[in-house]
């Protein structure tokens, strides 16, 4: 399922208009990635909870070199799924 399949669901089990879902879908993904660019976590009971973690910066290695190379810190976003959520897989 793509994001068009998922606005389509919507707006067939809502009885909202294509346009209105896919404003409703367009303005969750913008709320959760505005809450995590605030580092705060998102917590939808049932289904997970979006957090953000730190990555420390590091020294790797050129793969076609073998050079040292340092690797800057970084922050990445992360999704841990509820219990209902894994329960509906592993039916």
């Amino acid at each position: 399922m793509n994001k068009q399949d998922l606005i389509a669901a919507v707006a067939d089990r809502t009885g909202m208009a294509r346009g209105e879902a896919g404003a409703a879908v367009e303005t969750v993904f913008d709320l959760i990635t505005e809450a995590l660019s605030r580092n705060e976590t998102v917590r939808v009971v049932g289904f997970g909870s979006f957090t953000v973690t730190r990555r420390k910066a590091s020294t790797g290695r050129n793969p076609r070199t073998g050079e040292p190379m340092s690797i800057a810190a970084s922050a990445q976003p992360k999704f841990k799924p509820g219990k209902v959520l894994k329960d509906s897989c592993n039916r």
